[in-house]
């Protein structure tokens, strides 16, 4: 039986220290990396649905009397920023032709990784619609 030298005392709780550190530290990985997932599916959930609201935007005048679809930029840009509003989000919005393209802009905030120095995360999402009239076609 081998017995352990006044030297070598406290070795073994050194690492196991630095072993339930890394363990910690993998665990607030995992946890806020699935908070980071969610807010980025948000962002961009919220920036398609805040594009498809602008798109809905039509210059009803040069539809009824040229037949050609196109948006109202005006009035996109505000469909598309009123919805944000009503989220609670902040983004841009640009209005091109028949298609509107929004960016949604979110902060998350970290709950155990801040306890390493690491706050908040910024995080974005891009939506984007065009205008059509009827059906185009089905989903696959």
């Amino acid at each position: 039986m081998s017995t352990i030298s006044r030297d070598e005392r406290g070795q073994v709780m050194a690492f196991v220290v630095v072993i339930v550190m890394a363990l910690l530290l993998f665990v607030a990985l995992v946890f806020d990396g699935g908070l980071i997932l969610a807010a980025k599916r948000r962002a961009i959930n919220e920036a398609e649905a805040a594009a498809r609201a602008g798109a809905q935007a039509i210059a009803t005048n040069t539809y009824r009397t040229t037949g050609r679809l196109v948006l109202d930029p005006v009035q996109a840009r505000a469909a598309a920023r009123t919805y944000l509003a009503q989220t609670g989000d902040h983004g841009n919005v640009q209005v091109t032709g028949d298609r509107v393209v929004v960016t949604v802009n979110l902060t998350q905030r970290m709950q155990l990784l801040r306890l390493v120095g690491i706050g908040d995360v910024q995080l974005h999402g891009r939506g984007a619609a065009v205008a059509v009239h009827g059906v185009e076609g089905a989903e696959s």
